[in-house]
């Protein structure tokens, strides 16, 4: 018997886009960075979620929280990311790396890291102009978060 994993016990028709946990494991922990309301039919386009996973990936990467991050990747539904970090981050200090990172995004400008052919699987599908859009729009997202709203809606649990 499959078990139902925690992402899959979230009611989607409730959320709206945030910043939720979405788990912790011991000393990891889970990040839902909801970018899109779920089942609506606008999803992130495949290009400029590419191209937001590169620049968001190198800049947390390149950070002073370096040593605690993970992972940064797409949601498979391409409504957001998932950052999964050490639990030695506090709330705060991990809302401004996420809209200082979502800020560089927004306003890069220049060579997308990691597009060579030796660096990357599908170094030509990047769209820099949607990925700035996309993280200036989750920006002003960010901007309303606060420590108090880093939990899943009420009755969001699918169990």
């Amino acid at each position: 018997m499959l078990k139902k994993i925690a992402s899959f016990t979230i009611n989607h028709d409730i959320l709206r886009p945030g910043l939720y946990v979405s788990r912790q494991d011991g000393d990891i922990i889970t990040y839902d960075l909801r970018m899109k309301y779920p089942n609506q039919g606008e999803y992130l386009d495949q290009a400029g979620l590419h191209t937001l996973e590169h620049l968001g990936a190198t800049f947390l990467r390149s950070s002073s929280f370096q040593d605690q991050v993970i992972y940064f990747g797409p949601m498979g539904c391409r409504t957001g990311f998932y950052l999964i970090m050490r639990d030695t981050v506090s709330k705060p200090d991990l809302l401004d790396l996420l809209q200082n990172t979502f800020r560089f995004i927004a306003q890069f400008e220049g060579k997308i890291p990691g597009t060579l052919p030796r660096e990357c699987g599908n170094y030509r599908e990047h769209n820099l102009e949607n990925a700035k859009a996309e993280a200036a729009q989750y920006l002003t997202v960010l901007e309303q978060c606060t420590e108090q709203t880093f939990s899943y809606p009420e009755e969001s649990s699918c169990v």
